[in-house]
Parts: C-alpha cells; structure tokens; sequence
C-alpha cells in the first residue's frame, strides 16, 4: 500500500482545486509542498516518492520529464534504460512518415487493363495495383466500407464498360508477403489489432461479425457478406442471469472463423472483428460481388497475382483511373489517437517502398534510422522490428522517445504531429483518463499496451502554460494494468498544476 504521503498528495491532486501554502496542513510529520507553486526540485522529490510505490517493487519504471521552453528536467529515473515500449512505438514510425513523406502525402492505387475495350466489354483483365492504402473501408467515408469500390464501379460504366471477359487481379508486389510483424504472439493472429500488411487491402483487412439472440437462437451478422470466409455459429443463448462473453478464432492458413460464447436472449452484443487470410484475395473477391451488385458481368475470377497461371506483361497495359487516400495529417490519428495496428504496419512498409524500394518492414527501419540519426539517435542502441509497437521484440529508451517529441516540437510537421495524438479526458484511448481534472486538454500523449507494459508519451502544459514532453514506461509488473495507469496520470496531473514558485 503506498504510504501516507502518496494517499494524500493523490487526494489533494485528484479534487482538481488549488491550495495556497497557508491551506496545506500538515497530517503528523507529513509536509506536502503546495499543489499550485513548487519549485524543480520539490516536483523531483514527489516523484520519486509515487514511483516507489510498492506495488511497482517487482517492476521497472521509466520516467523522462523535459520543459520544451527551458530544456530544464523536471525528472529522470531509468531515462537511458532500455524498455518494451508498446504503441509507443507508433511515436518513431508517425513521427518519421512525416518527416520522409510530407504531411499531404496520399497513398495511390492504380487500376490497369489488359487487352483492348469492345463496345462495353473489356477483353482482358483489370488489374488493381496497390501501393499499400489503409484507408479501403468505411473509416473515411462515413461508416461506408463499399464507398471506394462502388465508386471504381461507377467510374467503369461511365467508361462504358459493362462486361470484363477477363479476371479481376490485385497485385500486390510493392509490398512484401510477410503479414505478420516478427515477435507477434501466434495467439494474436485472428483478432483486429494483428491484422496481416498487404500492398492491396480492404476494410482493414478484417470482416464485422454481429451477434444477436431471438427467442432463444443465436443469429451472426456479417459485414461484407462474403463468400470468401465461413462461419462457425458456435454461441449459446442462456438466461438473463448467467454469465456472457464472446470470442472469435480463426483456423490458421484458412478464412474459417468461428464465434463462440454466450449471449443473453433477445439482446444484441458489440461488434466482434476477425482478420482475414490472404487479404489481396480477399479484396478481389468483394470487389467483384461489388461490381456485379452494380450490373458489371465478371466472367473470369477474383485472384491474386501470385496465384495466376499466366504473367501479365506491364509494359503492355493501360491505366484507366487512379485513387487516392486521404492524406497522411489524417492517417496519423488513426494510428495514434486509436493506436491502430495495421495502419502503423502499412505505413512502415510505405516508407521502406517510398525510400527504399519495396516495402518491407526492414526497408521502414532503414529509412527511420536516417531520421532517427538527424533527430540524435543513434540507432544501433535500439531494437525496432514492427511499426506498430504489437512486438515484444521492440526495446527503446524512454531518452529516445523525449528525443522524438523534442525533435517534432521544433519541426514545421509539430502541428500534424501533435493533433495526431490523444486528448486526455477528450478523444481517442485517452477520452476516459484525467476526465474532469486540470491535466484534461492539458495532456496530449501515446498510450501503450501489452500484457505486463503500460505506457504514455507526449506533451503536457503546465498551470503556467509552460510546454512539457515526457515519457513514462512501466515493464514486468504483475498488478491490475489500472494502477499503472493511475500512476501516469497521477504525474500528469501534477504538471498540470504545476506553477513555478
């Protein structure tokens, strides 16, 4: 149990009121230091005494606190101690995209044709080649995920075609076939946030499953209704006093997914979302029952470029249209303010493909390591081996994250850079943390997780409005993943109230 120092100086901060020197009381020999005005040194001692809690005996924490207006430190603990830093991760590969790639940067996918156009028939194939967009589903257009394919359909009939005598063809080789991010735990592979990279991908490479129960039988929903996946019903309905949960699994190397758990009757549950196997294949597939749903007659199949008999002779192709994403300044908050793994793993393997050649997360890496060189880093003394921070391989420093936001805070990409990121008490995995207190809008920070890692970096103002960068990372603790949390946001509300003497 913390000791009294703590219990009382969390009480005085959570109350979210200003004390005077004269309002403090002592509690026995307990002195606190005014919550309003404090000098470094005193913040320094109040820290060191939240992160000696015993609860955290076993653990490791650390702790890197920075005015951006002074460069003073208002603490250190562990700064140059390596950690698994989880989504915190998604700091050095956003903030690195913005640097290499511009904020307006969009992403483009080209759609070819092989053959010759007669009449409304196409005479060959259309191909889709990607360059890696995430942003193929209904993220962007308003809860649509058919809104991009319906509009390449549209753009074919006003083209006039009406008929392909051919096959519809993702290529995606500017990408590499490694979906999965080394040092991802296997039992992550059928659950959204380990969702495979692919250069040629569609509603984040995952399907929507919706349970409800009807007198007393469970009914699955399934958003896109495909053909390319099969579900397994496995959910009991039970009575209104038992116990409910549901789970989903996926047979691996197949896109056979079953559901199972319980449900009560006459109820509907939250969304579940499975990934996919094979997601250029999967995105032919729907694409075709899309065009046919509009009048488009396919006579040949959905197929990925791996998968054909034949090769297609690029030289010898004509592209019809082009699409582009929305620009990167947007994508970002996606990966930041949601800390969404496959738009983090997509855009990696973009900066390797845009720097480097081809996209892999081994070219990204590369690419980061110049920036992380100009930004002070050297980039020998860190592990980077996914974009998204899902990997338990990734070892940085908390010094190296400060470096990061320092880096941007001073960069003409800071404004992009800082929107990206959760609000406390706001928006994204920070909208029900610091709720109603002064670090509320004060704060705006990355959240990390993985089972036995707690992290949050970014800025923060102080009650002077001074400007603070800051990283706090916890590995290897055994309690509830709240007190950890209650711990960050404990030093958050500090600085929040923090008030030079």
């Amino acid at each position: 149990m913390a000791n009294k120092k703590t219990i009382l100086f969390l009480l005085i901060l959570c109350s979210n009121l200003s004390f005077s020197q004269e309002t403090v009381t002592a509690t026995k020999q307990d002195t606190l230091p005014p919550v309003s005005y404090s000098t470094i040194p005193e913040f320094w001692n109040q820290m060191d005494d939240i992160f000696n809690d015993p609860n955290f005996s076993n653990a490791h924490w650390g702790v890197i606190i920075q005015s951006l207006e002074t460069t003073e430190y208002f603490y250190k603990r562990n700064e140059d101690k390596l950690f698994v830093p989880a989504s915190n991760l998604k700091l050095f590969t956003t903030a690195a995209s913005l640097v290499l790639l511009g904020a307006d940067y969009q992403y483009t996918t080209d759609i070819f044709i092989t053959g010759k156009i007669d009449g409304s028939i196409l005479e060959g194939d259309l191909v889709i080649v990607g360059y890696g967009d995430p942003t193929i589903s209904g993220r962007f257009y308003n809860g649509d995920m058919f809104k991009v394919f319906n509009d390449w359909a549209d753009s074919l009939i006003a083209l006039g075609i009406d008929e392909i005598n051919g096959n519809i063809i993702g290529d995606d080789n500017n990408f590499d076939p490694v979906g999965l991010g080394a040092g991802w735990a296997w039992n992550y592979e059928p659950y959204w946030y380990a969702a495979p990279s692919s250069a040629v991908s569609f509603n984040d490479n995952c399907v929507e499953i919706t349970v409800s129960a009807v007198d007393g039988v469970a009914l699955l929903t399934v958003q896109p209704n495909t053909k390319y996946i099969s579900i397994i019903n496995n959910v009991n309905v039970v009575p209104g006093d038992s116990g409910v949960g549901l789970d989903i699994y996926r047979e691996r190397g197949t896109n056979v997914i079953s559901v199972f758990g319980a449900i009560k009757n006459n109820t509907t549950s939250d969304k579940l979302f499975a990934t996919v196997n094979n997601p250029t294949q999967f995105s032919m597939v729907v694409l075709k029952e899309v065009f046919e749903k509009k009048g488009i007659v396919i006579r040949g199949f959905p197929v990925d470029i791996d998968d054909l008999a034949y090769n297609i002779d690029f030289s010898n192709v004509e592209k019809l249209f082009s699409h582009l994403s929305p620009p990167l300044k947007e994508i970002i908050k996606v990966i930041n303010k949601n800390s969404h793994n496959f738009y983090a793993e997509q855009l990696i393997k973009t900066i390797g493909l845009e720097k480097e050649g081809y996209g892999s997360v081994e070219n990204g890496v590369k690419a980061l390591q110049e920036v992380h060189r100009e930004m002070g880093i050297n980039p020998e003394s860190m592990i980077i081996a996914d974009g998204s921070g899902l990997s338990h391989i990734n070892l940085v420093t908390p010094k190296q994250i400060l470096t990061v936001l320092h880096y941007m805070s001073r960069n003409n990409n800071y404004l992009p850079f800082i929107n990206s990121l959760p609000i406390a008490g706001v928006d994204g995995t920070l909208h029900s943390r610091m709720k109603n207190t002064k670090a509320a809008n004060k704060v705006r920070a990355k959240t990390g997780y993985l089972a036995n890692v707690r992290s949050l970096s970014g800025y923060a103002y102080t009650a002077d409005n001074e400007p603070i960068a800051f990283s706090i990372i916890v590995n290897n603790f055994n309690v509830p993943v709240k007190l950890a949390e209650n711990i960050q946001d404990l030093v958050c509300l500090r600085l929040a109230n923090f008030r030079r003497k």
